[in-house]
Order: structure tokens, then C-alpha cells, then sequence
């Protein structure tokens, strides 16, 4: 792996008080062929993200001019692949909230996601070396917003984790084909609740302008009979 991993771990003697993150800029892992790789679709979209938004010299960057993302998260080995890249960019650390599917039950590996997801939340939103910061974060999209959940899942989803539901206009579910959008949600000094959230979509340009570049919930377009990538 090009990225040096991390395993993460709530800190310890973390103050329980929020010491929030500036800004989270949350995206889904790119278009996968199965349970372990990224499509060649979903590879693509990984070096462009580099090229066009989130790498160190990124055409239309999301970081303001003179800052860099303090650290970039992941969860799975579909994340790890998506924000290798992006990360090699910054020389960062990948901060890896392990969850590995090989040998797991589906309903086994969807709950450690959960409880993962919620761990890296309340890291988010408590460890001093964020406040004031910006943190990429890279998750399968059922754990960011799922709204066909039963309550005390959907509490452990990144949407309520991270008190995006006390804002209005935050979707309740990430859609099955939507690979192409960033999440990008900003807080207060001191404050866990956001003060504002907005959706971006990814627009391509140049080589990578065939990347699928669907709206919101409408489908991508790509044929699993005619690609690598899986429905």
C-alpha cells in the first residue's frame, strides 16, 4: 500500500469537551468490482479526485489557499484504495478504522462498520489535534446516511454522529449509484453541532471527463456487462 496506514484509537485522555474540526469534507469510497477492489471506474475516480479537487496541486481545490487536510480517514479496504492517492499527495497517513470483510458474516461486518463509524465520530469531534481543521473522510456510503435503518443504527451513522441531522436540508440516505458527490460541512470553534452543510458534485474535466458524473439519486450509467465495476 503506497500510504502509510495508521490504525486509530481513541485517544487517550482526550478531553470529553468538543475541540471540533473547522471542516469535514465527506466523500464515498469510488466504484468497487467487489467486497475488496475498487473497479478500474472507481480507480480512475481516485486519481482524479487528486488532479481536480483534493490533491496537494488539485485544479479546483477544496482547501484554501496556504491549508492543507490535518488527516484523511478511511474504513475499508474500498477507502483505503480511493484515498491512497489523495493522501501520497499531502504525504499524509491514512488514519484506518480497521474493518476487514474476509471471513465475516455480511450482517457481522456491517455491525463492526457501525461501531467503527461511531468511534471515528466522536474522535472527530473531541481530539485537540483537529480543532480548527480540516479532516477528509473517505466511508461506505450506508454509514454515512441511511434512513432505511432502525433507530438505534441510523444514531451510528456519520449523519447523526456528527449532529448533521440538526441541520436542515442533509439527505437521510446516501443513494446506492451516488459516488460523485462531496459533503462538505463546517463548525464553530468549541461547537459539536455544524453551523452549515453543502453537496458539491464532483465535475471532471479533461482525461478523466468520462467518469460518471450522475446527480444526486439518479443512476450512474454504467453497465456491469460492460465494465469491471459491480452493480
Amino acid at each position: 500500500m503506497a500510504a502509510t496506514l495508521s490504525v486509530a484509537a481513541l485517544a487517550a485522555g482526550v478531553s470529553a469537551a468538543a475541540a471540533t474540526p473547522a471542516r469535514l469534507i465527506i466523500l464515498r469510497h469510488g466504484e468497487k468490482a467487489d467486497a475488496y477492489r475498487l473497479c478500474e471506474t472507481g480507480r480512475q475516480r481516485a486519481r482524479a479526485l487528486v488532479k481536480q479537487y483534493l490533491g496537494k496541486e488539485a485544479a479546483n481545490s477544496l482547501f484554501a489557499p496556504g491549508t492543507a487536510p490535518e488527516a484523511v480517514y478511511t474504513i475499508s479496504i474500498h477507502t483505503i484504495e480511493t484515498a491512497s492517492p489523495l493522501a501520497n499527495s499531502w504525504d499524509l497517513p491514512l488514519v484506518f478504522y480497521s474493518v476487514i470483510p474476509a471471513g465475516k458474516e455480511p450482517r457481522l461486518f456491517d455491525s463492526d462498520l457501525a461501531k467503527r463509524t461511531k468511534q471515528a465520530a466522536e474522535t472527530l469531534l473531541t481530539d485537540p489535534r483537529f480543532d480548527g481543521k480540516t479532516v477528509i473522510v473517505v466511508w461506505e456510503h450506508d454509514h454515512i446516511a441511511d434512513a432505511s435503518l432502525p433507530p438505534e443504527r441510523r444514531a451510528l451513522t456519520l449523519r447523526y454522529a456528527l449532529n448533521l441531522d440538526r441541520l436542515p436540508g442533509v439527505p437521510e440516505t446516501w443513494p446506492d449509484q451516488t459516488y460523485d458527490y462531496f459533503w462538505i460541512v463546517d463548525y464553530a470553534p468549541g461547537s459539536p453541532v455544524p453551523t452549515s452543510f453543502r453537496m458539491e458534485k464532483q465535475v471532471f474535466t479533461g482525461p478523466f471527463a468520462q467518469l460518471p458524473q450522475n446527480d444526486w439519486g439518479q443512476p450512474d450509467g454504467l453497465d456491469p456487462a460492460e465494465t469491471d465495476c459491480a452493480d
